[in-house]
């Protein structure tokens, strides 16, 4: 009779317990599976956001083996549009700013490199971004402009390939001193073994002493 009676004692705590907490209780389990519901259903978007952008970025890839500039520029910018947020949508536009720079069209393709610059998480995308529109910079003369990107901050693996970019931007400019040191900076940067390295060679011989 006394067990009856502890075991009634208990259940009628535990009665008393849920009646004041049961609600916390049962909320907090829906906030839980909510969560991970959520996390479930993001990494799936995820995932099919990716799948896509991949599909779109082997699409574009094979436009440009056909040299399909038009191709390549509606595909990129689908992926620029429907999935900035991937990895392939920088890259793409990339490529969309070559085909458009090739094309004549420098406005489109500075466009898209601004773009890379702002969107991409990759350092080396960006830097690759950066070089290229002081590249595309130099073609219309804006000198200031273009030195000012080769000057930012950028990673170490490209110290060679600004230098040699800056010192066509100085030589342009006519400051054939400059450019020479700069030249000469590339060289150093620039991995022995390089077949780009008889390039600079060539443009410090041509400016001589």
């Amino acid at each position: 009779m006394a067990y009856d009676l502890e075991e009634q004692e208990q259940i009628d705590a535990i009665k008393a317990w849920w009646k004041q907490n049961g609600n916390t209780v049962l909320l907090s389990v829906a906030v839980f599976v909510a969560i991970v519901s959520g996390m479930q259903g993001w990494r799936y978007y995820q995932h099919q956001q990716t799948t896509q952008a991949a599909g779109l970025y082997e699409n574009l890839q094979g436009a440009a083996e056909k040299h399909d500039a038009k191709g390549v520029r509606e595909i990129a910018g689908q992926l620029m549009d429907r999935f900035p947020r991937t990895a392939y949508s920088p890259r793409a536009a990339l490529q969309a700013a070559k085909s458009n720079y090739e094309a004549g069209d420098f406005k489109s393709a500075k466009a898209q490199l601004q773009w890379v610059m702002e969107q991409t998480k990759s350092e080396e995308i960006r830097d690759t971004a950066r070089l290229q529109m002081a590249g595309v910079l130099l073609d219309e003369k804006n000198f200031t402009e273009a030195l000012k990107l080769l000057e930012s901050k950028h990673g170490s693996g490209f110290d060679a390939l600004y230098n040699d970019l800056r010192g066509d931007v100085l030589l342009a400019s006519g400051k054939s001193a400059e450019a020479r040191a700069s030249y000469k900076l590339a060289l150093e940067k620039m991995d022995m073994a390089s077949g780009y390295r008889s390039l600079v060679q060539l443009k410090l011989d041509g400016l001589g002493g």
